[in-house]
């Protein structure tokens, strides 16, 4: 028996970006484990991603070109060779691309985050084209741009050293389900000593764990971060020295927060006023002190606002100046990898192409002549992207040519004229960054290609051979891809730059950033301070100031709709990935809405009962838990789950808005009324 150990890479949209060691015996991959010599991933894996064998081996793996024969989203496919599945594609995408490639729409996102397998020939093919331009914006884009004007860019502490701060604020984060190695960290700090505290609506597992839980009412984390700068500033629990040479507005800033007591931040939040006086106090007085900050934060109206309210608070307490002290959201721009290079969009020359929001898919869809054609990798719309109604809608136009590469038959795939099968992170090379640490960490292949099934790479450049594009960039090959995304110019200037010799060498390799990266200021943004003014926001017609955005849909016993909705993802799924392997769907067990007792009695529900979440956007059937878990006057419907595996052939997703956050262009997810009714 012939048994071999691979180094790979975690694909997945997480912080953490763990270094896998894969377990080959005679060409099968029997185990997936944590990679004991990466000081992040330390040999632990989530269960998620330790069971990555069952995925890629799955006995619903698509492994062929497959070809619809009934009606969208029916599900009836045959399969076809790859000849004929590229020869469809190019014969459809041709008419189109030769007088009007502005119709031709790529959909992706983070199915993988790896650089190649990701946006690298994909991307130059779109680009080559001059196809519709996709606004990525589903995720982080709130957050994202809130840490640009605030920061200078989404940057922060180094992960590893919240095990040295005295307190943690956890704050839209259930870091046990999603983010268990910084979970893993702050256990460490708390055996040292440290206070942990979680900022969440929800009491999730994370909430449990921590020494003081704050469920804060969705949408007004914005508040409660100006309550405590009011209390920051009205005791004077301030480094004066660190706001005078290092940030820029603190008067404006001041002004902004005196006018948030905690009693007014306390009737907005739902919280109770000493805890609010208590927070602020522990947070000037405990050194080093970190916030660790996620994205639930910023999927509501305010959202941009209320991550740059937050971003403010270190800068305000000088808590920068120490390694354990700081706030950390993202980490993604310390990294200096080639994604210009990789993508290339100086290829893209069509004025005419337009640029087209991902959460605003459903729209996009149904506006006559903007959409023609489709062509989906990494990512699953029909479950994922809000107001699922009108997504489902565009997706089932019988005029609408799409093509969906894909690991299994999604939501989304059901409704493709052609899908076509894709390699798993076990079968191909790729490289990725993270947003949590600041490795790269290098994917290598572990076994071959199940089936008939290719690298996303490799299918952009069979198709852009036969649809006749001739250009080089097009046949690199995925080793000469991972050389690209190292031959970032800022690599030249670097002490310690990445090398492949050293990922080839250990799977991973350290970007060079400073244990404080802000203890001297420092901050990228155009005054080189930490900006509570943006000029940048006010030039935009923007409010520079951060700011308490209300929810575009309030919540309460007046309302038709009374229930605020929140959708997190179930602990063993992540967004709609993993939902359709057996072990971890057993765990979940069914669709779910956690509902309060109080709730739950005026509904006259039971536990376990089938209930109908509605608004006017739509309807979904799940069964109701009665929970604390849920605070009253708010549901938890817990996500991804594929809409064909709803009880209505539905998910959470049918009641999600279109609307926009103030900031980033992104979605409100986590702003949404409903009411609960029943099925008895």
């Amino acid at each position: 028996m012939n048994t071999t150990t691979i180094l790979g890479a975690c694909p997945h949209d997480c912080p953490d970006t763990c270094s896998l060691v894969t377990t080959v015996q005679d060409g099968v991959a029997t185990k997936v484990q944590g990679n004991p010599n990466h000081p992040m991933t330390d040999g632990v894996l989530c269960a998620k991603v330790s069971r990555y064998t069952e995925r890629t081996y799955h006995p619903d793996r698509l492994l062929y070109p497959m070809k619809r024969t009934g009606p969208k989203g029916s599900g009836q496919f045959t399969r076809i060779s790859w000849d004929e599945a590229l020869t469809t594609i190019a014969l459809k995408l041709k008419p189109i691309v030769a007088t009007r490639p502005e119709k031709l729409l790529p959909y992706s996102y983070a199915g993988t985050m790896g650089l190649v397998q990701g946006e690298s020939i994909a991307m130059r093919f779109f680009n080559l084209l001059g196809a519709a331009k996709l606004d990525r914006t589903i995720c982080s884009n709130a957050g994202g741009d809130a840490l640009n004007y605030t920061l200078g860019g989404k940057l922060g502490m180094k992960m590893g050293f919240f095990a040295e701060s005295k307190l943690i604020i956890i704050w839209g984060s259930n870091s046990i389900t999603s983010n268990i190695h910084f979970w893993r960290i702050a256990q460490e700090a708390k055996r040292q000593g440290a206070r942990l505290v979680c900022i969440d609506p929800r009491r999730s597992e994370t909430a449990d764990k921590c020494d003081l839980h704050l469920a804060i009412k969705p949408g007004t984390d914005a508040a409660l971060a100006l309550s405590l700068m009011h209390e920051l500033i009205t005791h004077d629990w301030l480094d004066h020295d660190y706001i005078a040479q290092h940030t820029l507005g603190f008067e404006a800033l001041r002004e902004r927060a005196l006018q948030w007591s905690p009693e007014r931040a306390a009737e907005v939040c739902g919280l109770q006023v000493e805890d609010i006086r208590q927070l602020a106090f522990d947070y000037a007085h405990t050194k080093p002190a970190g916030i660790r900050l996620n994205y639930g934060v910023q999927r509501s109206r305010g959202g941009g606002n209320a991550v740059r309210a937050i971003a403010c608070l270190p800068a305000l307490t000088g808590a920068w100046r120490h390694r354990a002290g700081g706030v950390l959201m993202s980490a993604s721009h310390h990294a200096r990898a080639n994604a210009v290079g990789l993508q290339r969009p100086d290829l893209h020359r069509n004025p005419k192409a337009p640029l087209v929001n991902m959460s605003t898919i459903g729209d996009a869809l149904n506006t006559p002549g903007l959409v023609e054609a489709m062509i989906v990798y990494n990512s699953n719309p029909v479950a994922v992207a809000p107001e699922s109604v009108k997504v489902v809608k565009g997706f089932a136009r019988e005029d609408l040519f799409t093509v969906v590469l894909e690991h299994f038959m999604t939501d989304t795939a059901d409704y493709a004229d052609i899908v076509l099968p894709a390699t798993t992170q076990l079968e191909h090379w790729d490289i990725h960054n993270s947003y949590g640490h600041t490795d790269m960490v290098l994917n290598r292949p572990a076994i071959a290609p199940m089936g008939e099934a290719k690298t996303n790479t490799q299918i952009f450049r069979e198709l852009s051979a036969c649809m006749g594009l001739t250009d080089p960039l097009l046949q690199e090959t995925d080793e000469q891809l991972l050389h690209t995304s190292l031959q970032s110019p800022a690599n030249l200037n670097s002490a310690h730059p990445v090398t492949m010799d050293e990922l080839l060498q250990h799977g991973f390799a350290a970007w060079p950033v400073a244990d404080a990266p802000f203890a001297h200021g420092g901050f990228p943004t155009p005054s080189g301070k930490c900006e509570f003014v943006s000029e940048r926001l006010a030039a935009m017609g923007l409010e520079p100031l951060p700011d308490y955005i209300p929810n575009y849909e309030p919540s309460d016993d007046s309302a038709v709709y009374p229930l605020a909705m929140i959708s997190p993802p179930a602990r063993n799924f992540l967004n709609s990935s993993f939902v359709n392997v057996t072990t971890l769907r057993g765990m979940e067990g069914e669709p779910l809405l956690e509902i309060h007792p109080q709730d739950a009695a005026a509904r006259q529900l039971k536990d376990g009962d089938m209930v109908r979440v509605f608004n006017d956007r739509g309807s979904y059937e799940c069964k109701a838990q009665i929970t604390t878990r849920a605070q009253a006057g708010m549901v938890v419907g817990l996500g991804i789950w594929w809409r064909k595996l709803g009880a209505n052939g539905t998910n959470v997703n049918e009641l999600t808005s279109q609307l926009l956050t103030d900031m980033g262009r992104a979605p409100v997810f986590y702003d949404c009324a409903v009411q609960v009714a029943s099925l008895r």
